[in-house]
Order: C-alpha cells, then sequence, then structure tokens
C-alpha cells in the first residue's frame, strides 16, 4: 500500500546513528569522546541538557539505572552476541568473568576486573540502546569532574553525608538541587561517597568495540536461543503454541500463584522494619481502604521477597510448585539474557490458578497447546526471536505481547491498547485488529486509565527521540511510544505472507489467521520534564497495569482454547 504517514526521521538522530554504526564498523576500539557532539546535538528528549554546565541529574540516573554498577571501573565496553563472539577475538571465555547487571535493563554483562566489561548483543537495538546510554553517562560524569574540582580543599566528601549544610554546599557547587543531590545518595546508598570520589579523581574516557555486526552473528544467537528451549521441551515442534511477551513473573503467578500458597510466610515478611509502608498498604487492603487487589498484592511482595539478600539462604524456591503445574523456566545460556518458560495447558492445575481467570477451567484437561512466554527482548530482537519461533513450531495460535511503552497523553500505570504501529525499523505503518479493547483490561486495572484505539510508534532506542521528532508523531495522534511492537508485527507479517516484509509502506494485517493482541503500560511521560525512569520506578503501579495486562492476555488464550477444542470435537457434516 502507498505511504500516507509523513516522514518523521530527524536529521540530528540520523546523523548521531550514521556517525556510531559508521565508526563501530572499524576494527579498532572507538573513543566515546568522539560521539558526544553528535549525542548532544540530537536534543535528546531523555538527554535536554547535555550541552549545559549544570548536570543533567535525570538524564545521569537513567544512565546509571541501565549500566552495570562496575561502571566507574570500566574503560573498555566490547559488544558481542555470543561466548564463541569474544572468543574469537581472544578475550577467553568471558562467562568465567565475574558477571554484572544494571538495575533497569536487562542484559547480560560480565567485567574482568581490569576495566574491560564485555555485553551481549541480541539486535543492532541493543547498540542503539548502549552507546547513547554511555555518550550520557560520560558527558554527566565529566561535567560533575569538573564541578568538584572547585570544593574547598577542607571539604570532605565523607562529611557531606552525614551533614545536611554540607549536602546542601556539594549541591551548589554541583549546580544541581538538593532534591536531585538525595536522589543519586538514595539511588547509589552506601556507595554514594565512594562513587563522588571516583568522579573527583579522574574524567571517564570511555572506549567502546563491536566485535561483529553481521545479521548472520545475531541469526546465529538467536538459533543459539532457540535450541536450549527446545532441547528442555522437545513437546514444541509437535504441538501448537501461544507465543506471549511478557515477563518471566506475572504469566506464571496467576498460573500457578505460588505467592497466594505463601501468604503467611510474605506477610511474615512484611513485619520487617524496612516493610513498614507495605504492611499499612496490606491492611489497608484487608479492610477495603484502597481498592488494591489483594492478589497482585502479595505477587508484588514475592518478587521483593525474592530480591532480599538476607532471605537468600532459606532457598525460596518456586521450582518444584511450577513443574508440577506444568511450567518449565528456561533461563539463556551463552548469548542474549531472554528468560522463556514453557506451559502446558493440560498439566495446569485448576484449584491455582488465579480465581479472576475464570471458575471452570475443565476444558484444559483436554488441551494439547502450548504456551511459550518470554522475557519481552529489546527492539529488534523480538524480530528475530518471533520469527524464529514460526519457524520451529508446528502452529502458532496466537500471538500476545504486552511491555513497557512512553505515553503523550497519558500518566503512569495508564494502559494504550493500540491498533497502528508506526515501526520505525521498517518504516512500515502496520493496521491490524487488536484482540484487545479496553473492557478487557479495565476490571482489572485499579490505579490507571485504559486506553484503545491507540496509535503506536516503535522506535529505535529511548534516547533516540527528541522534541521535533515526537511533535510530528502527536499531530499524528501517535501517543504510545514503545519498542518492540513493530518489529513483532513485521515477524507476523511474513508470518503470513510468501515474502519479507516490506519497507515505508502502510501494511494491512488484517486477517491474520491467528489472534494478536498488543498491550502497553505507561512508565514513562516523556513530554513531561523529569518524568521518566531515571526520575522514579513504576514500584506498585506497574505492578497493578502488568497483572491487568497479563490477566487480559491469559483469558484471552483460555476462551480461544476452549473454543478450539470444542470445533475439534464438533462432528463434522
Amino acid at each position: 500500500m502507498e505511504r500516507t504517514v509523513p516522514s518523521t526521521a530527524s536529521e540530528e538522530i540520523e546523523l548521531y546513528q550514521r556517525t556510531y554504526f559508521s565508526l563501530l564498523r572499524s576494527s579498532a576500539e572507538v573513543q566515546i569522546r568522539t560521539l558526544e557532539e553528535a549525542h548532544a546535538r540530537m536534543g535528546s528528549l531523555l538527554h535536554p541538557a547535555a550541552r549545559e554546565t549544570a548536570p543533567d541529574m535525570s538524564a545521569f540516573v537513567y544512565t546509571i539505572l541501565r549500566l552495570p554498577e562496575c561502571m566507574p571501573k570500566v574503560q573498555l565496553v566490547v559488544l558481542g552476541q555470543s561466548t564463541s563472539t569474544f572468543a574469537r577475538v581472544g578475550l577467553g571465555n568471558v562467562e568465567e568473568w565475574e558477571p554484572v547487571s544494571a538495575l533497569a535493563r536487562r542484559r547480560r554483562c560480565y567485567f574482568d576486573g581490569r576495566g574491560v566489561l564485555a555485553c551481549f548483543i541480541a539486535s543492532r537495538t541493543d547498540i542503539d540502546d548502549i552507546i547513547p546510554l554511555l555518550c550520557a553517562f560520560q558527558i554527566e560524569w565529566n561535567k560533575i569532574h569538573t564541578l568538584l574540582q572547585r570544593l574547598p580543599a577542607t571539604f570532605t566528601l565523607e562529611h557531606a553525608e552525614k551533614d545536611a549544610s554540607r549536602i546542601e554546599q556539594l549541591a551548589q557547587v554541583l549546580l544541581i538541587s538538593v532534591a536531585d543531590l538525595e536522589q543519586l545518595r538514595i539511588l547509589l546508598g552506601s556507595n554514594f561517597v565512594q562513587y563522588l570520589q571516583i568522579i573527583a579523581e579522574r574524567p571517564s574516557n570511555l572506549r567502546v568495540q563491536l566485535l561483529n555486526s553481521s545479521l548472520s552473528e545475531y541469526r546465529r544467537a538467536t538459533r543459539i536461543w532457540w535450541e536450549n528451549i527446545e532441547t528442555r521441551f522437545h513437546e514444541l515442534r509437535n504441538q501448537p503454541v501461544y507465543f506471549v511477551s511478557s515477563n518471566p513473573h506475572s504469566v506464571v503467578n496467576l498460573l500457578a500463584s505460588y505467592p497466594v500458597q505463601h501468604e503467611e510466610e510474605l506477610i511474615a515478611f512484611l513485619n520487617e522494619p524496612e516493610n513498614e509502608g507495605l504492611l499499612q498498604e496490606w491492611a489497608d487492603i484487608q479492610d477495603s481502604s484502597v481498592p488494591s487487589s489483594r492478589e497482585n498484592f502479595l505477587y508484588y511482595v514475592f518478587k521483593k521477597y525474592q530480591r532480599c539478600q538476607s532471605l537468600l539462604e532459606k532457598e525460596v524456591s518456586t521450582e518444584e510448585h511450577e513443574n508440577a503445574c506444568g511450567i518449565v523456566r528456561v533461563p539463556s545460556e551463552h548469548i542474549f539474557d531472554v528468560e522463556a518458560q514453557v506451559i502446558e495447558l493440560a498439566s495446569l492445575i485448576p484449584r491455582y490458578i488465579d480465581s479472576r481467570l475464570g471458575e471452570d477451567f475443565s476444558f484444559l484437561a483436554k488441551s494439547n497447546a502450548l504456551i511459550l512466554n518470554i522475557d519481552y527482548p529489546l527492539g529488534l530482537a523480538a524480530y528475530n526471536i518471533l520469527s524464529k519461533v514460526a519457524e520451529q513450531v508446528v502452529e502458532v495460535l496466537g500471538v500476545f505481547v504486552t511491555g513497557k511503552s512512553a505515553t503523550l497523553n497519558g500518566v503512569v500505570g495508564d494502559v494504550m491498547i493500540p491498533n497502528v504501529v508506526h515501526d520505525e525499523q521498517s518504516r512500515n505503518t502496520y493496521l491490524f485488529h487488536n484482540a484487545f479493547a479496553a473492557g478487557d483490561v479495565a476490571p482489572f486495572v485499579m490505579f490507571g486509565t485504559v486506553l484503545d484505539n491507540q496509535k503506536a510508534v516503535s522506535v529505535r532506542g529511548t534516547f533516540l527521540q527528541n522534541a521535533n521528532y515526537m511533535d510530528v508523531f502527536y499531530r499524528e495522534g501517535y501517543t504510545d511510544i514503545e519498542m518492540e511492537a513493530g518489529p513483532y508485527l513485521s515477524a507476523i507479517y511474513e508470518m503470513n505472507r510468501p515474502q519479507r516484509h516490506p519497507v515505508d509502506e502502510v501494511v494491512n494485517l488484517y486477517g491474520v489467521p491467528f489472534e494478536v493482541g498488543i498491550l502497553h503500560y505507561a512508565s514513562d511521560t516523556p513530554l513531561s520534564k523529569g518524568k521518566n525512569l531515571g526520575a522514579g520506578s513504576l514500584s506498585y503501579w506497574g505492578m497493578d497495569a502488568t497483572y491487568g495486562c497479563t490477566l487480559a492476555i491469559l483469558r484471552r488464550i483460555f476462551q480461544v482454547e476452549q473454543a478450539r477444542i470444542q470445533d475439534q470435537r464438533r462432528p463434522r457434516g
């Protein structure tokens, strides 16, 4: 179909991307400082104060949350798709290095302890993510480094942490508010003083090296990912599959309800001093003072319970319970970090299924279908993964996607349901029938608003957006900004047509012979300064929207499967 959407390309963003991709083609290491000017010129909505003398603390916090905690010790970042990629250039088995992680970005990384960080990438989207993160991190680090040199010789950072007047003085020297400095202190915790001391001691001079950017290498990594799953669960080749892209906890919790079965243990955990706020929330739920879901709250608490280091010795494990319910977890190995779960509908135990999913689950025993649930990937990795799944399974009965997005017209915690998606990767605009309407989700969302008939745009990266870019979309009614829907729809096109997806066209996907459902919950409001996940976190609001979306998806899967079973049993005339 002929293209009717105006061009959204930003010259500054395109220049930035061309710059770093051309430099990364070199076999040599690339200095991040050579990219700083192009990064600043872009005018990213996530980094609006890149050129200013004063630090952009929201951008700096955003990068700290999405880069490994070892970044102050890192000098070289090496990007590769698999362990063999790193080994071929003489780095050995990087999986023997120290595993490191970020608080808010799921990516497998290893640190050698001597300044080299190895990061596994799944597609070129990871490059579009990592390079801007490194640029923003270095720009803001060096601003703070320069400003810290102005501190009087008598000023010691150790005293600042315990003295309110010193904190105020430090904030003044850094040209930021006390609130911004306090946010950084909370984020860094006990490492706050040491972190600032390292920044004061030296400027950042990061280097980056891309080992292999070929499409075949990304496909090879995806093949390794799939083979790991198929080895654990051979039935995937022979039984029909509902493909779900969500997260590793919500689908499993709703189908096995392990946290609900261990309510007493979780409530005892709430009595710990640091959980006072959660304990009050539980009391309010018990006496119906707030509209929160009891089950959602227990799922939320259980996630915190699992993360609590002091409780690791108790070996709180759900594996045996989940396996009894027909749920097999498959962590990814040796490549990018996308966990999968394979769920046999016939093996689910009705008494453990969340009551909001229905009342009569007897039909499940007659099902031969599986749910393949994956931890939602980043950008183009979604296309690679769904394409591989479609090649390998006997039949796909539905594709259901839920994940975070930014909203231009809502607030954090809202749910958006698009039926139009413009994909910046393929430059296609996809029109499709979304299996969900507002009424499918709204009964399960207590705090946000559910907005259907929305128009979404799948961007190339979180930093790769500026005011002009967003204005074009907003004028055309695009209010839902995310990264995976477009790549998934490109794969769906190829699952239904005898050719590769087109480029720069309006594509009609109505009539696809299986269910397609896409739900997004708002985690950012980029047109409101500071209202991104560098400035806060979704917390319980995000859990409410997450479970609202997941309930809608599982209810739809059960409806489709029950109808399919009834149709199979109906005598043919």
